[in-house]
């Protein structure tokens, strides 16, 4: 079998890179794993698909993305969320942008985000049902792949677009990753990101299913006693330790990551300073007067919680309300101020959203995502070695380099077409 370019992956950047290429006359093929292409499009978002981020400055976007954010200038310069936006809404999905600029369809529906990108592959693209096991190349040149049935399919252009090792059930095992080994290229490590938090202290699994808002946290190394990421915002425990928005975010800042070397702080009162939060105490505390300690926080904390900071507090739980000394007090407001826990690891790479690692960006020319070592190899979406926070930007590096890619390699062939004719 013969193509002009072929893609392997058919998610969200292999299928716009699909598009964009076709859309340019030139004859493209998608070699998709699974029977159904995006299927890992349809889970983001908890099934609602956080599309993009309605950031208006290349700045901004690229400050979002800790991995490797620079590389992605030219892909994002030229497809920037207002692109996005534009594409999915003139292919008739109305979008709406909600807090932290995070964009939805008005349906909360990721099958309309999948529906408006198979659409636009496939009526442009053949779309193949495959599982690419070995680039052929031949004098440093792709030539196409051998699929895991042992059929060849010989391609001028090859773009890898087969996604990370998150969500592993969508058909993100790696894949791309082996591909671009054979082609000579580096994988820095693989590791989970945007991934939930396993906690040392116990205390969390006694607060499984408390949901905590407007809270602020702060991550420290523990290595060099600088503070990494400080967030606002949610986060929740569970049975393990902790997970939700800002727990996803902060796991992005945590690198080379052992037991032990991040302690998490968690403000749990931040529109009170310390010594505000001193007085709400005191307050709540002579209206409390002959309470035991326990019983005395419940305007103050969810229940769920109560019994835990009496604990750590230590002062006891039945000691009256009027026994508690000043010390105690103001000790007490630094701990809701900056209650501590201790990471101990990661969840495990399958509960991640996205994949942090992945092919060296030093050997992808940044302007087309093509290979620095094979003439005619492409790379595009999460198997680069470029990740970013949540909040719809990892989409958007998904659909900037996705386009790019498949711009490029349609932009080199009719190049070389028209160079014959000349």
């Amino acid at each position: 079998m013969r193509t002009s370019v072929l893609v392997i992956g058919g998610g969200a950047s292999g299928l716009i890179a699909a598009g964009s290429c076709a859309n340019e006359g030139v004859e493209t093929l998608v070699l998709e794993r699974n029977e159904k292409p995006a299927r890992k499009v349809m889970i983001t978002g908890k099934g609602r698909c956080n599309v993009t981020n309605n950031c208006t400055s290349l700045q901004e976007l690229i400050s979002n993305v800790p991995r490797n954010g620079r590389f992605l200038y030219g892909a994002f310069s030229r497809f920037m969320p207002a692109d996005v936006i534009d594409f999915f809404e003139s292919r008739g999905v109305e979008l709406k942008t909600e807090r932290g600029n995070r964009v939805f369809p008005v349906s909360d529906s990721a099958a309309d985000i999948v529906d408006a990108l198979h659409g636009y592959a496939k009526s442009r693209a053949r779309i193949m049902h495959g599982r690419a096991k070995e680039l052929l190349i031949n004098d440093g040149r792709v030539a196409g792949v051998r699929t895991e049935e042992g059929e060849e399919i010989f391609a001028e252009k090859v773009i890898v677009a087969t996604g990370g090792m998150s969500y592993p059930g969508t058909g993100s095992t790696g894949d791309g990753y082996e591909l671009a080994r054979q082609a000579g290229h580096k994988i820095t490590e693989i590791v989970p990101s945007l991934v939930p938090l396993e906690i040392h202290e116990g205390f969390c699994s006694d607060l499984m299913g408390l949901s905590l808002r407007n809270t602020t946290i702060r991550v420290v190394d523990t290595e060099s006693g600088k503070t990494v990421y400080t967030d606002f915002g949610e986060m929740l425990f569970t049975h393990f330790g902790v997970s939700g928005p800002m727990i996803l975010s902060a796991s992005a800042h945590m690198r080379s990551m052992k037991s032990g070397k991040y302690k998490i702080y968690i403000d749990l009162k931040p529109a009170l300073t310390a010594e505000q939060l001193d007085a709400r105490i005191l307050r709540d505390f002579s209206e409390n007067t002959n309470k035991n300690f326990i019983n005395a926080l419940n305007l103050l904390l969810p229940k769920k919680l109560v019994p835990v900071i009496v604990k750590l507090s230590k002062i006891g739980l039945t000691t009256k309300v009027n026994q508690i000394t000043k010390e105690q007090r103001r000790a007490l407001a630094e701990l809701l101020k900056g209650m501590c826990i201790t990471v101990t690891g990661f969840r495990p790479i399958a509960e991640a959203i996205i994949t942090s690692g992945g092919v060296d960006v030093s050997q992808i020319n940044p302007k087309t995502m093509e290979s620095k070592l094979v003439e005619g190899l492409y790379f595009a979406g999460e198997v680069i070695d470029a990740d970013a926070y949540t909040g719809g930007f990892n989409l958007q590096i998904a659909f900037s380099t996705g386009r790019l890619a498949g711009l490029s390699a349609a932009g080199s062939i009719i190049e070389n077409r028209e160079s014959c004719y000349e």
